[in-house]
């Protein structure tokens, strides 16, 4: 079986990445290493060393510009200290068959970046963005989710009904148009939708879809399914005692599965 190396990327208001960490060595990573942004331009950490690389929650650049839009533009066009630019280096990640999950801002971050959902296999085009909630303000509760079954994504693989956080306030999907949210659904890369708690049917209605995103879009993924991108934080949900209702005898799938499906598919390739 191949051993899986995971990366959690931090720095610049990030504020995850020790969960994010925890969340991947109990899913079972072989090495899990954190390495701050610049210790990749440094050339210290090589993002090829790698099989799964995972972009934390947090706020990053104090979501100035728009979430992650100024750390879309620091991956698009830094270099790496040998004078390469780093975003090769992410191509290459990429291209060699390792996995990418991005939670809430890394989320952001991969729209902005254009790995997701990459419609029609074209990577780093922007084709869908992350805007303001309906509420216009901050939103901090717990969610029900619904795992599309069709989905090519290798992190939902075998899961059904989810319970995770959010805490975002920037996660309304905005797509170019109409014919870009048939196109996800068509293609199935709408990874999870946010449900309703007594149907887990797909719902637009306030709460239980806490930003307005149309279809319930609470994730996307790529048409490879070895790019995930979710608002809710998964690795926050890492121990049952996380559940809100845990004293009642309520649970839920951990967070942590998310990050087993992806590692268990890593390991049969």
């Amino acid at each position: 079986m191949a051993r899986v190396k995971t990366l959690v990327i931090t720095g610049f208001g990030t504020n995850c990445e020790k969960e994010s960490a925890h969340a991947a060595q109990v899913a079972g990573s072989d090495v899990t290493d954190t390495v701050f942004f610049s210790d990749l331009t440094a050339g210290r950490a090589n993002l090829t060393d790698y099989t799964f690389l995972v972009f934390p929650g947090g706020f990053l650049d104090g979501d100035d510009l728009g979430a992650s839009q100024a750390a879309a533009q620091r991956w698009l066009y830094s270099k790496v200290s040998n004078g390469s630019m780093l975003l090769d280096q992410l191509k290459a990640f990429f291209d060699a068959g390792g996995i990418i999950l991005g939670i809430c801002n890394g989320f952001q971050l991969l729209v902005k970046l254009g790995l997701l959902p990459a419609i029609g296999g074209e990577y780093f085009e922007r084709q869908v963005s992350l805007g303001i909630n309906d509420s216009a303000r901050f939103e901090d509760r717990w969610v029900s989710l619904s795992v599309n079954p069709k989905s090519p994504c290798v992190f939902t693989k075998g899961l059904d009904k989810l319970y995770f956080p959010v805490r975002h306030g920037e996660g309304k999907i905005v797509p170019k148009n109409g014919a870009t949210l048939d196109t996800l659904t068509s293609n199935n890369l709408i990874a999870l939708q946010y449900a309703d708690p007594e149907t887990w049917e797909p719902t637009q209605e306030y709460p239980a879809n806490p930003n307005g995103s149309p279809l319930g879009i609470a994730g996307l993924t790529d048409p490879s399914g070895r790019v995930l991108g979710l608002m809710p934080h998964p690795e926050a949900y890492n121990h049952s005692t996380n559940h809100p209702a845990w004293t009642r005898g309520e649970s839920a799938p951990l967070g942590t599965e998310l990050f087993k499906a992806g590692i268990e598919y890593l390991r049969q390739q």
